[in-house]
């Protein structure tokens, strides 16, 4: 099995790489191309449609290997197939055409409506004490289409500099992997396997400085994967490890939460666009591109290794143990959001609520010495 997965990596890597300069040149012919303007970081017009690419070799790879292994959910694969090429068109029609917002998410939908369907659902909920479980039962449904919609988006929202969004993507997608070879789940493991193959041969011209764009039809399609895949990986879950996809999926989320709250705070509408992304205030920070999406590949490392870590807490003994690393997580995360303005330049409470205990320490301090 693993010289299966082995030649699934290696085929879509390779498969890629041969694709991504042809679908470059396709890029430049029908007019799907990014100029620059007030809101980007590149300078020069650069292609889009990276996600051609990618999705071929995925497509490709996958038929190469699936024939030699018979224990895979064919349904669900074939779920994750045809809403992949499904989020792949719109994404790849928005790229030429800019469609508006509701024909993407009406698309979205839809294609989170075939996985639905093919029978990737969160459905059971197995409680924290005791035996019991519970069913989600009609919550099922629409639940699965809003985490599948809500993590698809996640990831289109940090497609902002060379590099990130297929770093990213690619970071979640190994840790994906490494909890379904633990729990022997052969479908999961297979399609993380050729996913990571062809975000790797992708990330081969798309680092910077990036010879291509993955675009909305890359970007959209990682994302649906990584949704309908840590569906697949977790959709029996304890209410612990059902944190886990959450944690997997850390930096793309947290900066769709952060965005939200930044448009809230500043009485902005929800679907404004802005630049103050998490890289975006790295930049201004003063870190090169570069290092940008390294420190943020960092922290989606950060967040992979902690949900392999809160794997092994699923257990009741281990339910305190899961929660505390939570809050120290969430605790960090926002003090690091307070700390570079992702949410607000001057509205920082909890830094400045931690600044005046600093400061009534060193009163109280200086105040005992002088005693003395």
């Amino acid at each position: 099995m693993n010289l299966l997965y082995g030649i699934g990596f290696v085929a879509a890597l390779l498969i890629a790489l041969l694709m991504t300069p042809l679908v470059k040149r396709f890029a430049f012919w029908v007019g799907a191309v990014d100029a620059p303007n007030h809101r980007k970081v590149h300078s020069r017009i650069m292609p889009r449609l990276g996600g051609l690419a990618i999705f071929i070799a995925f497509i490709a790879a996958y038929f190469v290997v699936s024939p030699a292994i018979n224990t895979l959910k064919t349904d669900v694969v074939f779920g994750l197939l045809v809403g992949g090429a499904i989020v792949v068109l719109i994404g790849a029609l928005d790229d030429r055409f800019d469609l508006s917002p509701k024909i993407k998410l009406l698309g979205q939908i839809l294609a989170a409506s075939v996985v639905v369907y093919s029978g990737a659902v969160i459905d059971l909920v197995n409680l924290p004490f005791g035996d019991g479980a519970v069913s989600l039962t009609w919550f099922a449904v629409p639940l699965t289409i809003f985490w599948i919609v809500g993590v698809t988006n996640a990831i289109n929202l940090i497609d902002g500099l060379d590099g990130l969004s297929a770093g990213v993507s690619g970071i979640a997608t190994t840790t994906i992997l490494v909890l379904a070879l633990m729990m022997g789940n052969v479908t999961v493991a297979l399609l993380c396997v050729v996913l990571l193959g062809s975000i790797a041969g992708f990330l081969f011209y798309n680092f910077h400085p990036a010879k291509i764009f993955m675009g909305d039809s890359g970007a959209l399609f990682l994302g649906f994967c990584l949704a309908t895949l840590s569906v697949l990986g977790f959709k029996q879950a304890t209410v612990v490890s059902l944190l886990v996809p959450i944690m997997i999926l850390g930096v793309p989320l947290s900066d769709t939460f952060f965005a939200i709250m930044r448009r809230w705070v500043n009485n902005l509408p929800i679907s404004a666009a802005d630049k103050s992304h998490l890289h975006h205030c790295l930049l201004q920070l003063g870190f090169s591109h570069r290092t940008t999406v390294l420190i943020i590949y960092g922290i989606a490392i950060f967040f992979g290794s902690s949900a392999v870590l809160l794997s092994f807490m699923s257990e009741q003994d281990a339910l305190w143990g899961a929660v505390i690393l939570i809050a120290i997580l969430l605790f960090v995360l926002v003090l690091g959001a307070e700390a570079i303005g992702i949410i607000s330049k001057t509205k920082k409470p909890v830094l400045h609520f931690l600044n005046k205990i600093r400061v009534k320490t060193m009163q109280l301090s200086t105040r005992s010495r002088m005693s003395k």
